[in-house]
């Protein structure tokens, strides 16, 4: 091993090298040439004085030190990318970058409309919006602020809970038009079932909650709560949806309101130390504000 200290951007190139798959994959993704990616990768391995990929027909493999080098590269990149926020908003005036960590569903159809009103009082705020139902670690700095599901349990995070946002059981009109409304819990059994292709833990939660679920045996699936939606909305059968959501789309219909009722516990969350720090503060009270309207409290 080298005693010379390898340059980040080799660490850089080596993420992107084990994301793209190849070096001229990587190259584009990073603007660079092929041979400089190439030489990067050869430094990064002669510093650390092992080998990082193999050359194989179907592209790069990582060796097994690449994937033990994966996670402290992962953190590099986010302490880097935590570092530049942090310069870019300095001072009192609310600017500089604040990276947002939300679910699909809640990033994509919830939070556009809070993030344009916040632009609007501050032009000088730039928004990194992460959306995955991943949950991003704001202790190692991989967000500023995350919108999740389910309460943090580490301490040194500011936490306001939102309450529970009702999620109901929806079809298309056109889905009933063809295979009929269901007019008891049983005749479930005979409809298009729309729900996860995993047995998760929230799902195992779910079914817990709500007796219900157990009789609906879906027969098209995803873990995407996204692409549940998208083919409720075009009619592929039967899913759980926000009723908020549902309620934008007068052909979505929800079915079984008192039979079927489980609230989606939400929570913004920020590190402690980002209370004073006045761009996040700012996106953090906008944030709640806008969530609290859109469950209606």
């Amino acid at each position: 091993m080298s005693e010379i200290e390898p340059s980040w951007d080799f660490y850089r190139t080596f993420l992107t090298v084990l994301k793209e798959g190849s070096l001229s994959a990587a190259a584009r993704d990073l603007g660079l040439t092929q041979p400089t990616v190439g030489r990067h990768i050869d430094a990064l391995e002669g510093n650390i004085g092992f080998q990082l990929f193999i050359r194989s027909p179907q592209g790069l493999i990582p060796t097994e030190a690449a994937l033990d080098l994966k996670p402290h590269a992962e953190q590099l990149a986010a302490n880097a990318a935590a570092l530049l926020r942090a310069a870019t908003g300095q001072g009192k005036t609310v600017r500089g970058t604040v990276r947002i960590s939300a679910s699909e569903v809640i990033g994509i159809e919830v939070l556009p409309p809070m993030l344009a009103a916040l632009n609007e009082r501050h032009p000088d705020l730039v928004i990194e919006l992460s959306v995955s139902d991943a949950v991003e670690d704001l202790l190692r700095q991989e967000a500023d602020i995350a919108v999740r599901m389910v309460a943090p349990a580490q301490d040194a995070l500011i936490t306001r809970r939102i309450g529970g946002i009702p999620l109901g059981l929806h079809a298309h009109r056109r889905y009933l038009d063809q295979h009929g409304t269901p007019e008891k819990l049983e005749d479930l059994r005979t409809h298009r079932m729309i729900g996860f292709d995993r047995e998760s833990a929230f799902v195992r939660a779910m079914r817990k909650r709500v007796p219900l679920l157990e009789i609906m045996r879906p027969t098209l699936k995803s873990d995407s709560n996204l692409a549940q939606m998208a083919m409720i909305r075009a009619g592929c059968g039967i899913g759980v949806c926000q009723v908020e959501l549902a309620r934008r789309d007068p052909n979505l219909v929800r079915l079984f309101r008192t039979e079927f009722e489980l609230p989606l516990e939400t929570f913004v969350v920020m590190h402690e130390t980002m209370k004073t720090t006045p761009r996040c503060r700012v996106t953090f009270d906008a944030l709640v504000e806008g969530l609290l309207a859109y469950v209606g409290k």
